[in-house]
């Protein structure tokens, strides 16, 4: 069994949805989870829905929403969903989720409602995927996550409570697999005791597949990106930037640590518990080799390349020569954060 994801950017047009299938046609047999993020720029524009709506300014809220369904129907037309019935009825019943909250007063706090309306985001993408993917032949069966990730009320940094999900996931996803053989959901999100929608932060998607290739023991993760591999250095800023093929999991870690655009920590973590393999493929050329995560040590990697603009270098030196202890450059970092 192997969990794939796939990025915004793989399904923020027609024709890259419409890669899909191709890709999936390597593996034949194979049993799959497929996590999808929301299309394009949708969570920006949903970002804008979410603070038109707590600033009061409720008709413009509705207005930006309105762009984002015609977008998503737009997009489950051209695909030319045989069942575009049933394809438009989960669409409506998504949209009419946010349409009932954006009629209504804001009584809460912000980071609540911003997870209430962004959470669509993936909702939708997978709904359209779902359905055109079982058209091209790739049965599939389409899960909330909601459903399954069972989290706390931090909104948009939730914790997922692993004990219930676990459950959850060996009551709901094991039999839909053993059932159609691929699963297609949602990452980015979950919900509290409450049923209230909840997001995970930075790189929820990514983490989302973690989670599942640790709870279901996972051959692989394979994260589908717009780029051939994990780089040595931004390719935009250092044209000689050079493919990296293999990266142990701390070395991935280190990176993120220092800047690099790579794999958040948070999604390595689930992984190397299992000893989980973390692939990271281009989806414009699935041929090409990407770059392999594990466990392993490695030599002979090229240097690895961070640009950090805009930074201030301190220099800290006590005035009669006594060492600077640990205690003041916590109150150094304590200062900073107040006024950051």
């Amino acid at each position: 069994m192997k969990v794939f994801k796939f990025g915004g950017a793989s399904v923020n047009s027609v024709e890259r949805i419409k890669t899909l299938p191709s890709i999936l046609a390597h593996y034949p047999g194979e049993q799959l989870i497929i996590v999808i993020s929301a299309m394009g720029k949708t969570t920006n524009a949903l970002e804008k829905v979410a603070s038109a709506f707590f600033e009061g300014r409720k008709e413009e809220a509705l207005l930006l929403f309105e762009q984002v369904k015609q977008q998503h129907n737009t997009t489950a037309n051209y695909l030319r969903v045989t069942n575009a019935l049933a394809c438009e009825k989960q669409l409506k019943d998504f949209f009419t989720e946010v349409e009932w909250l954006l009629h209504d007063n804001p009584v809460r706090e912000y980071d609540y409602y911003y997870d209430q309306i962004v959470c669509v985001g993936e909702l939708l993408s997978t709904a359209i995927v779902s359905h055109y993917l079982n058209e091209a032949g790739l049965s599939n069966q389409w899960l909330d996550v909601r459903d399954i990730f069972r989290t706390d009320d931090n909104f948009r940094e939730a914790t997922i409570d692993w004990t219930f999900t676990e459950a959850k996931v060996k009551e709901i996803v094991v039999p839909a697999l053993s059932k159609q053989g691929i699963v297609l959901t949602q990452g980015f999100i979950g919900a509290t005791d409450e049923n209230e929608s909840t997001t995970l932060g930075r790189e929820g998607s990514d983490y989302s597949a973690a989670v599942f290739a640790n709870i279901l023991d996972a051959e692989s993760q394979t994260i589908w990106k717009d780029v051939e591999s994990v780089m040595n250095a931004d390719p935009k800023t250092f044209p000689e930037a050079q493919p990296i093929h293999e990266l142990n999991y701390n070395e991935v870690i280190e990176m993120a640590y220092y800047g690099a655009q790579v794999i958040h920590p948070k999604t390595i973590k689930p992984l190397e518990n299992k000893g989980i393999p973390l692939y990271v493929k281009c989806f414009l050329d699935p041929e090409l080799p990407g770059t392999a995560i594990h466990a392993q040590k490695l030599k002979h990697l090229p240097p690895i390349i961070v640009l950090k603009e805009n930074q201030v270098m301190l220099e800290l030196r006590s005035k009669d020569f006594s060492f600077v202890g640990e205690h003041h450059v916590g109150h150094l970092y304590h200062l900073f954060e107040e006024l950051k």
